[in-house]
């Protein structure tokens, strides 16, 4: 059993999402340290000045954890990431498949990333058709750290393959200690697929909401390697 493994993102890229249509089961990490400069609160769009990021204002305090960290509700983010989606994409062929969900989500009061982040995430799967099962770390009582972690999060859903980005063996993962349990690992070499954008040429690596916003239903082929 392949499984996929990643922390919560927020209105994450394509690559996320195909991690998660490729394994048969996929764990967030809603539970680990928050990365200030990661992408756990923020993501890029593409709009007619450029490529602007859109970023959840948060509290930030040292070596807090993801469930952890609180939205800062004194700026007025969800406005300005509406007005932005709204400006951008308005003219997109499927932007009234998507705009009704968005628009209520900015206009509640959100208190906790966490909260924001997993209210979203089954939105996209959705809208994507990507059924694979979701589990969530805090769900799972593992013990350990890193690749260690990793280890028994997969034992525990029952996998016997990590599907990894290409990346992590550089930075993070221990190939050797998965090896030694037994479990297999396969690299993530998926390339950014191009497809139909406004705005210019194309710009790969955006938020989901890009590609949803351009292709609609057609998503899930583009995303896994079909033609738009």
């Amino acid at each position: 059993m392949l499984v996929g493994i990643h922390q919560l993102h927020y209105v994450p890229w394509l690559r996320y999402f195909e991690k998660i249509a490729r394994t048969d089961v996929f764990i967030v990490l809603d539970n680990i340290q928050f990365n200030k400069n990661g992408w756990q609160n923020r993501n890029k769009i593409k709009s007619a000045t450029g490529v602007p990021t859109l970023t959840v204002p948060v509290f930030e305090t040292f070596a807090q954890n993801l469930d952890e960290v609180r939205i800062r509700c004194d700026v007025p983010w969800r406005r300005k990431h509406w007005q932005s989606i709204r400006q951008s994409y308005a003219k997109a062929s499927f932007f009234s498949h998507y705009a009704g969900f968005l628009e209520h989500t900015w206009s509640q009061d959100w208190q906790m990333l966490n909260d924001l982040n997993r209210h979203m995430l089954p939105f996209f799967l959705g809208a994507l058709g990507i059924t694979t099962p979701v589990v969530y770390a805090s769900d799972v009582n593992v013990p350990g750290t890193a690749t260690e972690r990793l280890v028994n999060l997969i034992k525990a859903v029952g996998g016997d393959t990590y599907y990894s980005g290409a990346y992590a063996t550089e930075v993070y993962l221990d190939a050797g200690m998965l090896q030694d349990a037994g479990i297999g690992l396969e690299l993530q070499r998926w390339r950014a697929p191009a497809y139909p954008q406004l705005h210019g040429g194309f710009v790969p690596d955006l938020s989901i909401i890009d590609l949803l916003m351009n292709c609609g239903p057609d998503s899930l082929d583009v995303l896994m390697g079909g033609a738009a």
